[in-house]
């Protein structure tokens, strides 16, 4: 059955999904948050990609953040760091966070302590071992009750994330949608190597509102003669290589330089995801 989510090759215009960007949030190697990150995509500075220090998410209560894990506390920093230029009230947000991976270092614990003799499992790696632990760990923080979705899709995880949301926005008014994916502990590392812990964040609405930065159309197609967009800058793009979170780039490089344009993403099963950003800042 053909749906907005999966175009059939036809004479036909491919069905679309639009939605609004109201804030942004970046943590990565050099991109400390949007406000450095829109100067370097502007080429207003240059890119230094160092990694960032620890970071202690400012909305979770003390007991929750000893438990938090690295992971989470990505997940946390571009989500914090688009809530503060936000209007919307983050307990009213729907959420999607999308991880390729989530968190492969607790799960290399678990199956190392399960190959122990007393094969012990830490209570909080166990807490802490489901994919959806970040989503859990933010509604915690904001008191959120809206709906909310982890999901994973290997390296078309952007794109699944921005469908994902898109198709959530047909019945919520505004939702925060989290990338985020940190490297993994040798052998995982070595069948899907993240070199870098990077985070991205989008407050999106259903509709326009005074503070709406760009309108986005989605539109998923066969990709036979199509590639993801890709960034000129060799570090950049070594960077947008590196972590799935990190396939956003060229769109936050449009929304950084506050144009119009088209990005492709890789999405799943061999398509494209074609973004039309329209700005509106």
């Amino acid at each position: 059955m053909s749906s907005a989510l999966d175009p059939r090759k036809s004479s036909q215009p491919q069905a679309s999904l639009q939605v609004f960007v109201e804030a942004i949030g970046v943590a990565a190697p050099g991109l400390a948050d949007w406000q450095v990150a829109r100067a370097v995509l502007r080429g207003e500075q240059a890119f230094l990609a160092s990694e960032l220090p620890p970071y202690q998410p400012l909305r979770l209560p003390a007991n929750e953040r000893r438990r938090a894990t690295p992971a989470v506390r990505q997940a946390f920093r571009a989500a914090e760091d688009a809530i503060a230029h936000s209007a919307c009230d983050p307990a009213e947000l729907a959420t999607v966070f999308a991880s390729s991976d989530a968190d492969m270092n607790v799960l290399h614990r678990i199956c190392s302590a399960l190959a122990e003799p007393a094969r012990v499992v830490s209570p909080t790696d166990f807490h802490n071992s489901v994919h959806n632990a970040a989503a859990g760990y933010w509604s915690i923080a904001v008191g959120a009750r809206r709906n909310s979705i982890s999901i994973g899709a290997y390296d078309s995880t952007a794109a699944a994330g921005l469908l994902e949301a898109a198709t959530l926005l047909l019945d919520e008014a505004a939702l925060l949608l989290v990338l985020y994916d940190v490297p993994q502990p040798k052998p995982l590392f070595d069948q899907h190597p993240i070199v870098s812990a990077v985070s991205v964040a989008l407050v999106l609405t259903r509709t326009r509102s005074a503070g709406t930065r760009a309108a986005l159309r989605l539109t998923l197609a066969d990709s036979a003669d199509d590639v993801a967009t890709t960034l000129a800058d060799p570090q950049l793009e070594a960077l947008r290589r590196a972590n799935p979170a990190a396939r956003l780039l060229p769109l936050l490089r449009v929304l950084a330089q506050q144009r119009n344009d088209s990005v492709l993403l890789e999405a799943v099963a061999g398509r494209c995801l074609r973004i039309d950003i329209e700005s509106l800042a």
